[in-house]
């Protein structure tokens, strides 16, 4: 699939992520449905019927791809294909529940272990991002596209960290502390990825965590606005594996984070 193929793709999810937004906030405020799923984890109404809108779309465009979906997806079943969507309808199904503003709506096509295109939807940001190859990140906020390259936001001098839990472990705190992060701010969802594609933040580090649908729409968009994507022990970070599992993971905004 060449870049003009791509870029079509993903300029088609646009209108139906931007929709599916819209529907989860008004489920929300309409009042919620929520079941416990087998893993112990809460889904919603809100969650299912995104991943209906989404899957849906992306069907129509690619009827010959295959779709693995948080919502669907048989863990038991092996993954065995080279070419195949992943998504998550709502990533921070915790945070959609209690009202908060950093669930996202995420899509990422992924072709030989790379996941080269990816959609975020932060619906209660108004913030959409997209991308489709190296050089090719895209916000759209208030209506307006701007092509987004990991630039420093923070002052000089300060770099900040993201992190999923208020305490990060000592191995994660070790891990900043070889960056000289200055400070650590608390962040739900694959929201983590797109603040660092934007430069808006620095840096993020992680255990083992969470399964490839979790990440791999924000990491296309942030590694292909210029971030560095790989494992705490720096090795490549790929998708494709049978059993769905994350590594660990390290994102960096570039290599010197005080550019």
């Amino acid at each position: 699939m060449n870049k003009v193929e791509l870029k079509k793709l993903a300029e088609g999810l646009i209108d139906t992520f931007n929709k599916a937004g819209e529907v989860s906030i008004k489920l929300y405020d309409e009042g919620l449905k929520i079941e416990i799923k087998e893993d112990g984890s809460p889904v919603s109404n809100g969650d299912l019927r995104v991943n209906e809108m989404v899957t849906k779309k992306i069907s129509d465009l690619t009827p010959n791809i295959p779709i693995i979906s948080e919502e669907t997806v048989d863990i038991k079943k092996k993954n065995n294909s080279k070419i195949f969507w992943l998504i998550d309808p709502i990533d921070g199904t915790k945070e959609y529940i209690a009202g908060k503003d950093e669930y996202t709506l995420n899509a990422a096509l992924v072709i030989n272990t790379v996941p080269v295109l990816g959609l975020v939807g932060v619906p209660k940001k108004e913030r959409l991002f997209f991308s489709y190859s190296p050089g090719e990140s895209y916000l759209i906020e208030k209506n307006v596209k701007k092509k987004i390259k990991c630039q420093k936001q923070q002052p000089k001098g300060q770099i900040v960290a993201l992190s999923s839990v208020i305490k990060p472990s000592d191995i994660i705190l070790n891990k900043l502390k070889q960056y000289n992060v200055t400070s650590i701010v608390k962040m739900a969802s694959s929201y983590k990825f797109c603040v660092i594609a934007t430069g808006e933040f620095d840096i993020y580090a992680a255990r083992e965590r969470a399964n490839e649908w979790d990440y791999a729409a924000g990491h296309a968009v942030a590694q292909n606005a210029g971030a560095i994507i790989k494992t705490l022990e720096e090795k490549p970070f790929l998708y494709g594996k049978e059993d769905y599992k994350n590594p660990s993971l390290l994102i960096k905004r570039s290599e010197n984070l005080n550019d």
